[in-house]
């Protein structure tokens, strides 16, 4: 009887309580579906995730909301967290959005000491419109109306440049180039004559806020750990889904994130999402540092310096990454999104971006060696030449250093070579009685080497920037 008993308990334990065999294989394969899709609409989301952050950061550091304007009255330093932004500009930028209605951005007039070189652009960074000399305003100043998706009303016939967007969620990023009698100042200043506001109250606009982020340590990075789903999910709880994002977005239901709906995903929904965002970081890792995808070499076969790759016809076609068959998620994520923002509607060539990768032997750049690279004297850049290293980790500027880059006006304060060229050194520790020549590194990185106002669109047919030099005895 009591042997019976046993085996009676010890059956049901077997059939109610303990997993069988195909319980536990479908959940390990629920899991390993959940991966596959934290990878890829990680991936397919980078350039929404990247303009998310810019309003977070606004939101969380500055207490600012849509349609404020940011502002600087000096460049960033290493405080401040900007994917691929230089030392050298005071930008101004906003987080705009248009859910409630056509929406006003004025752009003021270029003026003798400052004007505007930027683009508004919709939720996935795809430019609206380029403004300023080089935008529709032709530097003349404009109002630019951008209309929601599914807006029907009526729109004025004149004094308006009149662009759709098919998100509510919005964003722009405008570089003051400044006159040799502008400054600084003169930028902070001239942020202050952007205005947004919406259609309905153009006859008696709200005064726009202005945010100073000069001092705070405002940080727009996007960060590849649980926030970054989190980002996901607010741009599509805020944004119409477009009909080339349905497929992906569907996706997004195993990770807990569905329109509509909060987001309060389980444990294996936040472990799954954590271990495909780590794929996905690396595969955009990697398309970064590939040969051939990102970056093609500019002097192949005698220097390692290369040049941007965008993908074929997305800079004649105003940078939307579609074509009429695809949508080019990993050449936007990788090749562009995943380390800068805000590309042009029409590419243009006020300045020349030359990155630097590996060294001389090929090898990519580490943050506990020393290297060397020399800047010759006849560099062609009719404004200023400048050099920054940038975390190979974050793609912003390396934290908490003395100084991020260099530049031709930096060099007042430098060590000249018999040649007049100069030697700028980069590594953990400053070179003896060269500290003024020295980029500080500590980490893994890269560089931007920057001309302002090339001399020619083919001086690199005549000149050569030689190779970063790794020294064994810094």
């Amino acid at each position: 009887m009591r042997n019976s008993l046993f085996k009676a308990v010890l059956i049901l334990i077997i059939v109610f309580i303990l997993p069988s065999k195909s319980m536990i294989a479908q959940t390990d394969l629920d899991y390993k579906i959940m991966v596959q899709r934290a990878t890829q609409t990680a991936i397919w989301a980078m350039p929404a995730v990247g303009m998310i952050d810019f309003w977070k950061a606004t939101r969380n550091q500055l207490g600012g909301t849509v349609n404020d304007v940011v502002y600087l009255t000096r460049p960033f330093d290493s405080r401040h967290g900007f994917l691929t932004a230089n030392d050298v500009t005071a930008y101004a930028w906003s987080s705009p959005n248009c859910e409630k209605g056509p929406l006003v951005i004025e752009v003021p007039a270029a003026t003798k000491k400052v004007k505007y070189f930027g683009t508004i652009t919709n939720v996935w960074d795809q430019p609206i419109e380029d403004v300023g000399p080089a935008g529709a305003d032709k530097g003349k100043g404009g109002k630019y109306l951008i209309v929601p998706p599914g807006y029907e009303g009526e729109l004025p016939e004149s004094g308006y440049i009149i662009r759709n967007s098919d998100s509510y969620t919005l964003g722009f990023s405008f570089r003051p180039i400044l006159s040799a009698s502008g400054t600084y100042s003169d930028a902070a200043t001239y942020a202050k004559n952007i205005k947004i506001y919406y259609l309905t109250e153009a006859n008696n606009p709200p005064p726009t806020n202005y945010l100073n982020a000069t001092e705070v340590g405002y940080d727009c990075l996007p960060y590849y750990d649980e926030t970054y789903f989190q980002d996901i999910n607010d741009f599509v709880q805020q944004n119409p889904i477009r009909p080339q994002d349905k497929a992906m977005v569907s996706l997004l239901k195993d990770l807990g994130i569905e329109k509509g709906k909060p987001f309060n995903p389980n444990p294996m929904q936040l472990k799954a999402m954590q271990e495909g965002l780590g794929l996905a970081y690396d595969a955009m890792q990697e398309y970064f540092i590939t040969e051939g995808k990102s970056m093609i070499p500019l002097w192949k076969g005698k220097s390692q310096w290369q040049i941007w790759n965008f993908a074929k016809g997305q800079p004649e076609a105003g940078f939307p990454y579609e074509t009429e068959s695809s949508v080019l998620i990993d050449e936007r994520a990788g090749g562009s999104y995943f380390w800068i923002t805000y590309l042009p509607k029409n590419l243009g060539g006020g300045t020349f971006y030359l990155t630097g990768i590996r060294d001389s032997n090929g090898d990519l750049l580490n943050g506990d060696q020393m290297y060397k690279l020399n800047v010759p004297a006849d560099t062609p850049a009719r404004d200023f030449w400048s050099v920054i290293a940038y975390s190979m980790k974050t793609k912003g500027f390396i934290r908490n250093v003395e100084r991020v880059g260099l530049s031709s006006p930096d060099t007042k304060d430098m060590k000249v070579n018999a040649d007049g060229s100069f030697d700028v050194y980069f590594g953990p520790e400053a070179p003896k009685d060269l500290e003024s020549n020295w980029i500080p590194t500590g980490e893994d990185f890269f560089l931007l080497f920057r001309l302002y106002g090339p001399e020619s669109q083919d001086f690199y047919k005549t000149w050569i920037l030689e190779d970063i030099e790794k020294l064994q005895d810094p």
